[in-house]
């Protein structure tokens, strides 16, 4: 029987690289002060000391060049993991992420795999401001070649992060930097968690929630406190952002009738839109007793004040009210 132990989200992500690296030599780190620092989030920890600096690659301040490198390799036939500080920075690497990783094995008829994983600590919380706070999984999502994983748990947390090492196609790896201390129970043997499966945190039968990372939390919390009024509700970990489980959502709405997308990215243009759209071409669409609920971030960048920080994207009493309005008609 598997030994199950209770680790931290990061303590699971590093449990997954050590891993990694010891099954596969091919296997190495690169990033901004991942090696004897540990990383920006202390999640690499260790491992330099473990795997030693020609595994462990500390890269200067210049995000495209590290990106860069990080797919030649892959290329080449190693299978680097890529970590940014804060997603936020991936946009200086937009170029070799979204037009050399993405692209490659379209543009070259299949002769060439990039098996590279980008890691990217995201969302809001911190007291980071609006240059390190974003969730930009849509932006990622929205390109063919790329594949988008994001967990809400320790145990998904290791185990996407080794399906997204084994994947032959580049891998975006999003972690929620106010769930690294979240903790959970986390089988000790490697394992990998489907890239492309989302997963049903709590049955219910008034509304269906679609959420991922720390608004699948949040979503079970409002969950709990609607049940006190009668209302349940079913919620969905998405898991995935490309490709989504249309199918998983697809039969929990035709069971609720009802649909609310939960996503800490803004609101317009963003997962929920695509979860919507998914849901209004399919046979659900005839199911729906009420208009889809959308509740996504505010049209501002991420305030630096805590208060206005937390006003910015959903909080546990936004989903509370949408929710009740939604299953009461009055949406």
């Amino acid at each position: 029987m598997s030994e199950v132990r209770e680790l931290s989200f990061s303590a699971a992500v590093q449990e997954a690289l050590a891993q990694a690296m010891e099954a596969d030599e091919r296997v190495f780190l690169m990033g901004e002060d991942i090696g004897v620092y540990g990383g920006a989030f202390q999640v690499t920890g260790d491992l330099v000391h473990r795997f030693g600096e020609d595994r462990v690659r500390d890269t200067p301040i210049a995000e495209l060049g590290g990106a860069g490198v990080a797919v030649g390799a892959a290329v080449a036939g190693s299978r680097p993991v890529y970590e940014f500080q804060f997603s936020d920075f991936a946009t200086l690497a937009m170029e070799q992420i979204v037009n050399q990783a993405a692209k490659m094995r379209f543009m070259l008829g299949g002769k060439v795999s990039v098996p590279v994983v980008f890691r990217m600590p995201c969302g809001s919380g911190t007291g980071a401001a609006a240059q390190h706070s974003q969730s930009l999984e849509a932006w990622f999502g929205h390109v063919p070649g790329l594949k988008v994983v994001e967990a809400s748990t320790p145990e998904d947390a290791k185990g996407l992060l080794l399906a997204a090492i084994d994947d032959p196609d580049p891998v975006l790896v999003f972690e929620h930097k106010l769930l690294y201390k979240v903790k959970g129970h986390v089988p000790a043997e490697m394992y990998r968690t489907p890239i492309g499966k989302a997963v049903v945190r709590r049955e219910g039968k008034h509304a269906t929630v679609v959420a991922a990372a720390i608004m699948v939390h949040k979503a079970l919390e409002a969950a709990e406190e609607l049940a006190k009024e009668g209302i349940d509700i079913e919620v969905i970990d998405l898991r995935t952002i490309r490709p989504i489980d249309s199918a998983t959502i697809i039969e929990s709405v035709k069971k609720t009738s009802r649909l609310a997308c939960v996503y800490e990215g803004v609101k317009t243009l963003g997962i929920g839109a695509e979860i919507s759209a998914i849901v209004a071409e399919s046979e659900a669409f005839d199911y729906l007793d009420a208009p889809i609920l959308r509740l996504g971030g505010a049209e501002s960048p991420i305030p630096y004040s805590p208060i206005l920080e937390k006003a910015a994207v959903p909080q546990t009493d936004d989903i509370v009210a949408g929710l009740r309005d939604l299953v009461k008609g009055r949406i």
